[in-house]
């Protein structure tokens, strides 16, 4: 049999040898596609196109000043039309409130330098250069947020906090320090700095972090502390949420939801659920009662809030003049992001999610009573990771 070249080869083995693609799209095409599938990811979070508005983030409102620059191009409509399932580019163009965005923002993502040419506002930049990596930095985009189930529990608690009064806010002033366990409104959305990264040196030479901050909507981004301090100052809404006011848990005056003596007890299940089983010494549930705690166990069996099981009381603390509401609101705020995410029938088959049983060891507990006691409480974080309490900062 005659040697075969590589060609002939692979002809007499079926493979059909096809050319490999050289894109045909000029550097300006690609970004132009590149900004739209931006806010093709938008909308299919979503469900509908970026709008403008001061009661949008400034993510949103930038992709919808993206999307007008878009509908504008005539080259858009040809170039993006097998992308645009949504019909996004046919959509009526929405009037720019441009006085509503931040104005370095607005230029690093329309792509415009400060030596620009005015009319140079229509021509849509989306460049991934080693000098626009600066521009990222500042905008860092924000994603979903996958554990968004162990912060939700806190925003609930701060948006309670809030109506309450328990919080307050303030004007952010420049240069205001930000710290891992903060809380501050950013174009209206809440805002929480879950971790901060070490430190590190930004062009200009002084020091630097990267922040986890999740957001109220169910997402985060990875932004520099820097530029959550910028984003802050210059938004005229944004605002750092005070801590908690602790209140007169322990004062000599009552106060309507005061209780003369009270416990607090921690509880442990004797469920024979497979996760409460093998997490027995882990799993605590926390109240709070103006009675005898026999009491208000006594039925526990038959109540889904104790998990349809017997429980044992594993620790008690007696206190005086104790404000019920407000000390059952510290515990869920410091252990929200150890809260058990667990669903059981009750006795007419409906589906239960108690709220008062966390993932704890018993002596953390303990320490964050103690904490209570001296009134140190809002000065420490539970951190599920290491499962101890840690100072803010």
């Amino acid at each position: 049999m005659a040697e075969l070249d590589d060609d002939e080869l692979l002809d007499a083995l079926g493979v059909d040898v096809a050319p490999l693609k050289v894109s045909s799209h000029t550097p300006r095409e690609e970004r132009i596609i590149a900004g739209f599938e931006d806010i093709l990811r938008f909308h299919q979070a979503h469900g509908r196109a970026p709008q403008h508005g001061e009661g949008r983030d400034i993510f949103e409102r930038l992709y919808a000043v993206r999307l007008d620059q878009l509908r504008k191009l005539p080259e858009a409509q040809t170039l993006l039309a097998a992308l645009d399932g949504p019909g996004l580019l046919s959509g009526a163009a929405a009037p720019v409130d441009v006085d509503a965005l931040d104005e370095d923002a607005l230029l690093a993502e329309l792509g415009i330098s400060e030596t620009a040419v005015p009319n140079d506002v229509n021509v849509l930049r989306h460049v991934r250069s080693s000098t626009e990596k600066r521009a990222a930095e500042e905008i860092a985009d924000r994603r979903s947020c996958a554990d968004f189930d162990q912060f939700q529990p806190l925003f609930e608690q701060v948006e309670q906090d809030l109506k309450s009064g328990h919080r307050m806010t303030q004007r952010f002033g420049r240069n205001t320090s930000i710290a891992r366990g903060d809380y501050f409104i950013l174009g209206g959305q809440l805002a929480h700095v879950a971790e901060v990264g070490e430190t590190i040196k930004a062009p200009n030479g002084e020091s630097d972090a990267r922040l986890r901050v999740i957001y109220a909507n169910g997402t985060e981004s990875n932004l520099l502390r820097r530029s959550l301090q910028r984003a802050l100052y210059k938004d005229e809404t944004g605002r750092r949420l005070s801590e908690p006011e602790v209140g007169p848990l322990f004062g000599d005056a009552p106060e309507p939801d005061d209780i003369e003596t009270g416990t607090i007890y921690v509880l442990r299940s004797l469920s024979s659920d497979p996760f409460v089983a093998e997490h027995r010494e882990l799993i605590h549930k926390i109240g709070v009662t103006g009675g005898k705690v026999e009491t208000r166990i006594a039925a526990a069996e038959k109540d889904a809030t104790y998990l349809l099981a017997d429980v044992e009381v594993v620790a008690t603390y007696k206190l005086h003049n104790l404000n019920r509401t407000r000390l059952e609101n510290i515990f869920h705020r410091l252990f929200g992001a150890a809260q058990l995410d667990l669903t059981i029938e009750d006795r007419f088959g409906h589906p239960v999610k108690p709220r008062e049983w966390f993932l704890v060891p018993l002596h953390v507990i303990d320490e964050a009573v103690q904490h209570i006691r001296d009134g140190s409480i809002t000065d420490v974080v539970y951190d599920p990771n290491s499962a101890r309490l840690v100072s803010y900062g």
